[in-house]
């Protein structure tokens, strides 16, 4: 299997317009939450992660967009309980359970998605992530494998419109998938390019 990967470097909202329709199987991504760097301890200047006004805006526009541009399509859209307002209510949520024994952060995250499956569960708990932690809000590519593999199927082209570090793209490297990405901040872009090309040069081991 040959699969392919393409990066897109600004706002994805203006990328997303002009995307052709059908040319993308499957919506999976990690926006902005919009909860300010003050509500997170590990949200921090000191660990190299942006800026004190990082993740002070939500994207509810683009989030919407989604929806209603992708809605035909898997979805899945972490954080989704700071959006389930702008979204329908769906029973296929997913649920990352961090197992943190009573540590200062969220016992979880919540992923929203379309999917019509009951709530699923995937225990990890968030430590000596693939080789360092490089975005504050970083998600396990073991984690992101799990979702594409409930909600996809391989060689199904995979959209991201908020990439991060990339690591949707590097889950679907794994697992056989194609990916778009699009990331809005240059220093990122960088990361998830690094990231996603070393991640597609690997053989493919299913």
């Amino acid at each position: 299997m040959m699969n392919n990967y393409e990066l897109h470097l600004g706002d994805c909202l203006e990328y997303m317009a002009g995307m052709a329709d059908g040319s993308v199987d499957a919506v999976i991504t990690d926006p902005p939450y919009g909860i300010g760097i003050n509500k997170s301890n590990r949200l921090s200047t000191s660990r190299g992660f942006g800026s004190d006004t990082w993740d002070n805006e939500p994207v509810y526009q683009h989030v919407k967009y989604i929806h209603d541009r992708f809605g035909d399509k898997p979805i899945a859209i972490w954080g989704g309980n700071y959006y389930a307002h702008l979204l329908p209510p769906q029973r296929g949520w997913l649920i990352w359970d961090k197992i943190n024994d009573g540590r200062d952060f969220g016992e979880a995250e919540l992923c929203w998605t379309n999917t019509d499956m009951v709530i699923r569960r995937y225990k990890k708990f968030p430590v000596n992530m693939d080789g360092g932690k490089v975005h504050p809000t970083q998600k396990p590519i073991e984690v992101m494998k799990w979702v594409l593999e409930l909600t996809t199927n391989p060689n199904d082209t995979i959209f991201d419109p908020f990439m991060g570090s990339g690591t949707t793209g590097v889950a679907c490297a794994q697992t056989g998938r194609n990916f778009i990405g699009c990331e809005i901040d240059p220093d990122y872009f960088a990361i998830a390019e690094k990231r996603i090309r070393n991640a597609y040069a690997q053989p493919l081991l299913l």
